[in-house]
């Protein structure tokens, strides 16, 4: 079996050296969509180098731009064809706020393999460390078709429906035509979001949007909206892929204030206008700071 568990289970971390400077920030900021108005002063803080703040979703490009879904295909036990790999989730917890420069040591370990019958699904979690102590912990959750079927824990199941009731707050944001070609520039070259050829042999009409552009210009819309542009505030930040976005199409994305017992949480769902609402985003949080 390509997927070894118990080998990638066993495996230690695999560390690596990683650096960023503003103009990583700035293009993977452009990479989401931002800059638009290119003269609003709230988009000058994602495209000025002298007003720049870091969306922490930059932590998921930084130092290359290779995203736990590839990086999860090098790791120890596992040997499958990128063809059958799509991201499922990430969540994002961010220790302190990301500098605009900076180096760090990343460190990725395979922490579960999943069961679910037709399907592997591997969670590579990554930690980040500066001078300074921790930056940043990510989560990515990679689904491998065909490679299920051992016997091993199913892990969680079931699809997060949307929060009952009526959105606080609804945003549209178009998806431009060129966007996961942009995107692609921040390091992350899966042919899935280029060639169309490669496309359909992954089983998909046309090349697809990076589901971690959606889950970026998720997050802004939510930064924007709710948290009066502060990027600081972001605390953690996790969503499910529950499916594709075509480059051209316009994102409606849905937010739901959480109040007490826990102030300060977002709860989100994303869809596609062009294809009656079909859902893209599920079971998004973000929390901010001054969250319990």
């Amino acid at each position: 079996m390509p997927i070894d568990a118990t080998e990638a289970l066993a495996a230690g971390p695999r560390t690596r050296e990683i650096a960023w400077d503003d103009r990583d920030v700035r293009l993977y900021h452009l990479g989401i969509g931002a800059g638009v108005p290119a003269t609003d002063p709230g988009e000058l803080r994602y495209t000025l180098e002298s007003r720049l703040h870091v969306l922490p979703g930059f932590a998921t490009v930084a130092g290359g731009g290779v995203p736990g879904v590839i990086r999860v295909l090098s790791m120890p036990g596992v040997d499958v064809d990128l063809a059958r790999v799509l991201h499922g989730g990430q969540t994002l917890t961010v220790h302190r706020p990301i500098p605009v420069r900076g180096t760090a040591t990343a460190a990725d370990r395979v922490v579960a393999v999943h069961d679910k019958g037709r399907a592997a699904v591997l969670v590579l979690r990554t930690e980040v460390t500066d001078a300074e102590g921790p930056l940043w912990t990510e989560e990515a959750r990679v689904f491998v078709s065909g490679e299920g079927g051992w016997g091993g824990d199913r892990g969680p199941s079931g699809a997060p429906e949307p929060p009952a009731g009526k959105p606080d707050h609804i945003v549209e944001r178009p998806v431009r035509e060129d966007q996961a070609l942009l995107y692609r520039l921040t390091g992350d070259d899966n042919p899935l979001h280029a060639d169309p050829g490669f496309a359909v042999r992954a089983g998909f009409d046309r090349p697809v949007l990076h589901g971690l552009c959606t889950y970026g210009m998720t997050l802004k819309a939510v930064v924007d909206t709710l948290l009066g542009g502060d990027v600081t505030q972001v605390r953690s930040y996790e969503a499910r892929f529950a499916g594709v976005v075509y480059p051209g199409e316009t994102l409606r994305i849905r937010m739901w204030r959480q109040e007490a017992p826990d102030p300060g949480v977002v709860r989100v769902a994303v869809s596609v206008v062009e294809r009656d609402d079909a859902l893209v985003l599920a079971g998004a949080v973000v929390r901010a700071r001054d969250a319990g």
